[in-house]
């Protein structure tokens, strides 16, 4: 089978990593489009360069499980990068996908995963660069269907207008019902877009933006929402894979000819969280934590490293050390990759004696750094925001490791966060200072190999859709700026200054990703009068320019102040109340209640909170039970 590459010699040649565009790596795809038995031609895109979209475990997921299907060929495509972005506009090169180098338009469904908000402006650029109408109202008959998934689907509003449908949810439970049902209408002699998106509307966890009406209060919140069709559900509810062992898994991942952000093998351990902190989103939505056999992860262990020439393997989770056979897991993985000379990645480790004694047999001290996520400074915010985390645990964590031999620690925050004062502001600069007091007082002088290294890392807090802080207020950039400044001012005067460095989130960036994570359907135009301002990799520093979001809201007549200054009352209807995740409204606002006043709630372990969970018959909800 002949592959000719989209792009000339001569233009590879004269752009930045042209290994980005050419595919053809080790354990990618090829199937024969010319197979008879092949139907369905599906398009992945991650909408940001390829460094990052190879990095994703979900696209693999989902890339292994669609090539699975022998009447399904599943390929790749990611942004191109600004270079190559110019080149394919002079010369009208249509947007490609790596495996075939085919264009995009050819396919019948390009996907899209919605990671991050600030790559919406990129969404535009994939659908503008391939000849894809940009609003799905504007396609016709024979253009791709274009779906979108991942976690900013949880509130798809402002970004509807571009997708004729999203899927809510894990992928690896529904996509072959909506694989199977288009091949059966699409090969019919009375095909219609129209009515596919109203047969796929009837699928759970399919939601077809079209079939939606939104109406207005005169204040602009939102006064009903609901279809257009008797045949189309009024909610739409989340897909989570409850038996995990199971599920379909990449065990032989595409090896990249260049460094991707990460360069490493990924053994997925467990989806979901038992910890309940107010302000994460992946840890409402993920509800229940479900767990991987500790059996399952040893064969899939085992396959990868077969699979690849990778040098490091890394535990993926939202929080590895919950996993309750992490002990014995380790000890399998140590006993085999030791002599194999393949590392072991541990992130989202809690710091303890257990987790310091298994990053001592697996990192070179000397090179790594300890990472900390207290997320607030004081003890007052950590209860807020239900981190539950103590100084005295922190401490410890750090004096353990500072004996074990590490002397560099990242500390990573979030300031903006709900009832936060001046004071909880100083508090990081203080804990900061404790934790390199503490260096100083553990490690006698002799033993130091240079000083102790702490990194503080502030971002500005976002509330995001099912979060208990999703009612919460945000500053204005200049207010967030000013927060900096107070952590910033705070390090300088500290003893240990020197030890101490500190660097901030943009706060303008942070407004926006604000405004788009609970937005509703009226930014899609703000979000094209920026497209074609120029905004594109709006996550990059470099390309970010925020004078060009003004502007478009400006001339959309839209006040972003309404998404992000707003005081929200409980019984306000949102962009994504049509959406069920399975956690109850009441549950949240219990929750919010409890953050408002400080109060700590236990751990889903320690004692279930009635979040609503158990309605899905597994996880953690049901651990210990027959």
């Amino acid at each position: 089978m002949e592959r000719k590459l989209a792009l000339a010699d001569e233009i590879l040649l004269s752009i930045e990593k042209p290994a980005r565009y050419i595919g053809n790596e080790m354990n990618a795809i090829r199937k024969d489009p010319a197979d008879p038995a092949l139907k369905i031609r599906f398009a992945m895109c991650f909408p940001d360069v390829y460094e990052i979209g190879m990095s994703h475990l979900g696209i693999q997921i989902l890339y292994e499980m669609f090539n699975r299907r022998e009447d399904t060929w599943c390929e790749r495509v990611y942004s191109p990068w600004v270079d190559l972005d110019k080149i394919m506009r002079e010369r009208h090169i249509p947007l490609f996908a790596l495996e075939s180098q085919d264009p995009i338009r050819d396919f019948d469904f390009l996907g899209i995963t919605l990671q991050y908000e600030m790559c919406y402006a990129n969404i535009l650029q994939v659908l503008d660069l391939s000849g894809i109408a940009l609003y799905s109202k504007d396609r016709g008959e024979d253009e791709p269907i274009v779906i979108g998934g991942g976690p900013c689907t949880y509130n798809p509003e402002p970004i509807a207008d571009f997708f004729d449908l999203f899927y809510i949810g894990e992928g690896e439970t529904v996509y072959d019902r909506l694989l199977d049902l288009y091949k059966q209408m699409r090969y019919s002699s009375s095909w219609s877009r129209k009515e596919f998106l109203l047969a796929a509307s009837a699928l759970p966890g399919i939601y077809v933006p079209s079939l939606y009406e939104v109406n207005y209060h005169p204040d602009m919140t939102i006064a009903s929402f609901e279809p257009c069709h008797d045949a189309v559900p009024r909610t739409i509810e989340k897909q989570i894979v409850m038996d995990m062992d199971k599920a379909p898994y990449p065990l032989r991942p595409i090896i990249p000819y260049i460094k991707v952000t990460q360069d490493r093998m990924v053994l997925e351990v467990q989806r979901g969280c038992i910890r309940g902190c107010r302000f994460c989103q992946a840890g409402m939505i993920y509800r229940p934590a479900r767990e991987k056999s500790l059996e399952t992860l040893k064969q899939q262990a085992d396959q990868i490293l077969a699979g690849t020439g990778h040098e490091e393997i890394s535990l993926c989770s939202l929080s590895t050390s919950d996993y309750s056979k992490l002990p014995e897991l380790m000890e399998y993985l140590i006993g085999e990759l030791k002599e194999k000379h393949v590392n072991i990645s541990l992130p989202s480790l809690r710091i303890d004696a257990f987790s310091l004694d298994v990053m001592r047999k697996v990192q070179d001290v000397r090179k790594s750094s300890l990472t900390f996520a207290p997320e607030a400074g004081s003890q007052r915010m950590r209860n807020v925001i239900n981190k539950g985390l103590t100084e005295e645990v922190i401490l410890k964590g750090a004096c353990d490791a500072f004996k074990g031999g590490w002397n560099k620690v990242k500390l990573y925050f979030m300031l903006g966060l709900p009832t936060e004062t001046e004071e909880d502001r100083k508090a990081i600069a203080h804990l900061a200072e404790t934790i390199a007091e503490a260096y100083y007082d553990t490690v006698p002088k002799e033993q130091r190999e240079g000083k102790c290294q702490i990194s503080v890392s502030t971002s500005f807090f976002v509330p995001k859709p099912f979060t208990p802080l999703q009612w919460a207020v945000m500053s204005a950039p200049e207010e967030y700026s000013s927060y900096a400044g107070t952590v910033k001012d705070e390090i300088r005067s500290m003893l240990n200054q020197k030890s101490i460095r500190y660097n901030w989130h943009q706060p303008e960036e942070t407004v926006l990703e604000g405004v788009f994570a609970r937005g509703d359907r009226r930014l899609s135009g703000v979000i094209l009068l920026a497209y074609r301002k120029g905004a594109l990799f709006d996550a990059w520093t470099e390309f970010w320019n925020y004078q060009r979001w003004v502007e478009a809201f400006r001339e959309a007549g839209i006040d972003p102040d309404f998404y992000t200054r707003r005081e929200r009352s409980t019984d306000e209807r949102f962009p994504w109340d049509f959406i069920d995740t399975g956690i109850k409204k009441s549950f949240l606002i219990r929750e919010w209640e409890k953050a408002l006043r400080g109060e700590v709630s236990p751990n889903c372990r320690s004692s279930c909170q009635g979040c609503g969970a158990r309605v899905f018959k597994g996880g953690v909800c049901f651990e210990g039970q027959d």
